[in-house]
């Protein structure tokens, strides 16, 4: 018989996580954060996100490190195997994306070209 275990779409750092609850402390009523994907930018697609204040039919939910991140349904099949991450640099700060699914990303770093995963990698 197969082991039916269920595999979290993605997983934060501890930097990612404590900017999630610093930005849910300053939001009346989130639950955690919304990521989602969108097509733009020059390279096709680009992460999207915001606070999540309900959770919606299809939301695949990951609790991790102590917070709630709400994936959007058409998002999954992009952001399996994501480590997300955040970083403060001497030029930005902001989330990072440590993504498998990820073929190129533009020379800016706002947007990136993604494959669907097959899931293969995850079975292991």
């Amino acid at each position: 018989m197969m082991n039916a275990a269920k595999f979290q779409v993605l997983s934060l750092t501890d930097e990612a996580a404590e900017q999630v609850r610093e930005l849910l402390s300053d939001a009346d009523g989130a639950l955690g954060l919304r990521i989602g994907v969108k097509k733009g930018g020059c390279a096709g697609m680009e992460y999207d996100m915001s606070l999540a204040f309900e959770h919606k039919p299809g939301d695949d939910l990951v609790e991790d490190k102590g917070v709630k991140v709400f994936v959007d349904p058409s998002a999954v099949l992009y952001l399996l195997g994501t480590e997300m991450g955040f970083e403060t640099t001497k030029f930005r700060s902001g989330f990072t994306f440590k993504n498998p699914n990820e073929v190129s990303a533009c020379g800016c770093g706002e947007s990136v070209e993604l494959r669907p995963s097959e899931g293969a990698p995850l079975a292991n």
